[in-house]
């Protein structure tokens, strides 16, 4: 009979943060598959739990996905673990889900802690909807187009950044959006150090230009949706002026809404105001 994968969320930085039903499996399971085996060991030895820990990191996730499942798939009860938080986030392990649901291996969810969510909900912005970004790419023109999509974006939107790349990205999508457009800077969530600091993007450049502690640590970027017309750039808003010179409003909106994807009853709002 196959075996349990068990995806189990970990503190993100408070130890307490995990709950008693991810320290009972780890502590059944005949293996924790880890990211970091030396980082997961300190949260082990801090919990109690002598659990034997296998390396599973993106180096090596194509040779240890099969080992795995085929562990599983003989009877083995296994968890997977990230370095912090909820894993397959930005983090390695749904190859190896697809390859447990593949072989007929059950595969259960043992919610906890999420940077992602964690800072949405302290965030103070609009959270009905949102997109999350992961980590945006480090150079070049894929790391302009994302932050184009993230200046156009109509929802809320989260992103994950390295310390030492949030004062250029700041720097970089100050100019892009509208001055009064908010963004909130979740620092260290859950650590002694712990800092959420919402304001327009401008003022959270300055603040964080001035003081280098907040180039330090986790940090999860949550962007307010732009506002209506902002999610358009020049060639769409030309287009959104040379459609009302030529049809209602309301068919110039449903063309514009089907080519910008954007919600037709706030391009209608906005072409009200040209």
């Amino acid at each position: 009979m196959s075996g349990t994968l068990y995806v189990v969320s970990t503190p993100i930085g408070h130890l307490d943060d995990i709950t008693r039903r991810a320290l009972a499996v780890l502590g059944e399971v005949d293996w924790i598959a880890a990211e970091d085996t030396r980082h997961s060991q300190a949260l082990m030895d801090h919990i109690g739990v002598g659990t034997r820990l296998i390396s599973y990191h993106d180096h090596n996730e194509a040779q240890r996905t099969p080992e795995l499942v085929k562990r599983l798939s003989e009877g083995d009860q296994g968890a997977l673990i990230s370095d912090a938080g909820t894993p397959l986030v930005s983090d390695p392990g749904y190859r190896l889900v697809r390859a447990c649901q593949d072989a007929g291996v059950t595969v259960v969810p043992v919610p906890g802690a999420s940077a992602l969510l964690a800072a949405l909900a302290v965030s103070g912005q609009p959270s009905d909807r949102f997109l999350f970004e992961g980590f945006l790419p480090a150079k070049g023109a894929a790391r302009e187009r994302a932050l184009e999509r993230l200046a156009g974006s109509d929802v809320t939107t989260l992103i994950y950044e390295a310390p030492h790349r949030v004062l250029s990205l700041l720097e970089a999508l100050a100019p892009k959006v509208a001055a009064d457009r908010e963004l909130t800077l979740c620092r260290e969530l859950t650590k002694r150090f712990e800092t959420v600091r919402r304001g327009p993007v401008a003022d959270i450049l300055a603040w964080v230009s001035a003081d280098k502690d907040q180039r330090r640590g986790e940090l999860v970027l949550v962007l307010g949706p732009a506002a209506r017309g902002e999610a358009l750039d020049e060639r769409d808003r030309a287009l959104a002026r040379a459609l009302l010179e030529e049809l209602p409003l309301s068919r110039a909106a449903r063309i514009l809404a089907a080519h910008t994807g954007l919600k037709r009853q706030a391009l209608y709002s906005y072409l009200e105001t040209l």
